[in-house]
């Protein structure tokens, strides 16, 4: 297995494109990383390392940031204003014609879309940053700030963000795609090693049986990620010879249709939404008013992360998100369509609208069973630490999974760099 894994690498660092890309990548998470650790000033570390300590939300938002939360450094923020500017963008885009319509125009609409979305996340992380600001006040971490000093620890925040978006983009363009992912991807790695330390420090001695169950659980879950993520329907295609007739020069093949199309962005996107009404608790916990604090108090029992409505509310979302996403993504019509064009039809299935019915059909059923998988790994974790005793093993699960699907990603888009390679060598 690491011989298989060695031979990989060593062909990928062969491959002069592939080794840029892995080069270019490598270089900006460094950047990243280091940026990351630029504090914020004006901030008491002590006290704020210990609210986060007692805070499972807080917890699990430095998790996905990287640590530069805890740390409030100037990228305390992370990609989570870019990420809400998306999911905003993309569904304003099923109630106005004219993002509806650049959805459906390519790559030049897409283009368009990534512009507004950026253009969207400054407002949205001034807003954060302000609420953050206003959220450690509360909790006596900031005292004494003026205007001023206020005003400059938004800006600094938000040229955080922005500054997290480009390096995202940076490494979509010259590296591999989907660089925000592996942004967010690279935070959790960082925090491994505290996130599997604070497991450890919670078994007792006599707690050997709790350490099998978590190890045989932690491996199940991640085999059953690669397994779910590398599963796919593959729907035969046909494709005929000149004169319309198969046959003779005619010959077969397979459109593979992923089960898991969206890939981990349905993730990304639930919980940045699924955290806001647990956010709220604690901005509003510190509120003098009575009415308010006992609002506070309501919202923090019923959307505290080992609670069942969070748990339902974050499956519901992660389920939506994934169809949601998937028919972003997707488009049964063009496919249907560049088959058509190319010769190539579905046995027993009429070209055209027919085949695109038929792609939509098979698409939704795979796409519920990868939906609910999701949903699933993302919440199954909650219910198992308290018979277990591991106070942050929610977070490794949801951490595990953007790991393992990050990984699947880049590898696959690896293998098909040197697939490619390999073809052209024969030209």
């Amino acid at each position: 297995m690491l011989n298989s894994i060695a031979h990989f690498f060593v062909k990928a660092f062969k491959t002069p494109e592939t080794k840029r890309k892995i080069l270019i990548t490598a270089f900006i998470l460094i950047i990243f990383r280091i940026v990351a650790h630029i504090p914020a000033s004006g901030i008491d570390r002590t006290s704020l390392q210990a609210l986060f300590l007692g805070s499972p939300l807080l917890s699990l938002l430095d998790v996905f940031s990287g640590g530069t939360l805890a740390n409030f450094s100037v990228m305390a923020l992370g990609l989570n204003p870019y990420i809400n500017a998306s999911i905003i963008l993309q569904l304003l885009g099923y109630v106005i014609p004219s993002l509806e319509e650049l959805q459906k125009e390519g790559e030049y609409g897409q283009e368009k879309i990534n512009q507004y979305t950026r253009f969207l996340t400054v407002p949205l992380a001034a807003l954060q940053a302000f609420a953050m600001y206003s959220l450690l006040r509360s909790q006596h971490i900031i005292a004494g700030f003026s205007p001023l000093a206020i005003i400059a620890l938004i800006i600094t925040m938000t040229a955080g963000t922005i500054f997290a978006v480009w390096l995202g983009e940076l490494i979509s363009e010259y590296g591999f795609s989907n660089g925000v992912s592996i942004l967010i991807f690279s935070g959790i790695i960082a925090r491994l090693p505290v996130t599997l330390g604070q497991s450890i420090t919670t078994f007792q001695g006599g707690d050997l049986l709790k350490i099998l169950v978590f190890l045989v659980l932690a491996v199940f879950i991640m085999g059953l990620i690669v397994f779910m993520n590398e599963a796919t329907r593959q729907i035969p295609v046909n494709y005929a010879r000149k004169g319309g007739r198969v046959g003779g020069s005619g010959f077969s093949s397979y459109l593979p249709l992923r089960l898991n199309q969206a890939g981990v962005i349905p993730i990304i996107f639930a919980i940045s939404l699924v955290l806001i009404p647990s956010f709220l608790t604690q901005f509003l916990s510190g509120v003098g008013n009575s009415t308010i604090s006992q609002v506070a108090q309501t919202l923090n029992f019923y959307f505290k992360p080992q609670s069942l409505i969070y748990n339902l509310t974050y499956f519901v979302l992660v389920v939506g998100f994934t169809f949601f996403y998937t028919a972003v993504v997707f488009n049964p019509e063009k496919i249907a369509e560049n088959l058509q064009k190319n010769g190539g039809f579905v046995p027993g299935i009429r070209p055209g609208k027919e085949t695109s019915k038929y792609l939509s059909f098979v698409l939704t059923r795979i796409t519920l069973v990868g939906a609910l998988f999701l949903g699933l790994v993302a919440v199954l974790p909650s219910f198992f630490q308290n018979a277990i005793g591991i106070a942050n093993l929610a977070i490794g699960g949801t951490g595990v999974l953007i790991v393992v699907s990050v990984v699947l990603e880049i590898t696959r888009e690896i293998e098909a760099q040197l697939v490619m390679q390999r073809y052209e060598g024969f030209a």
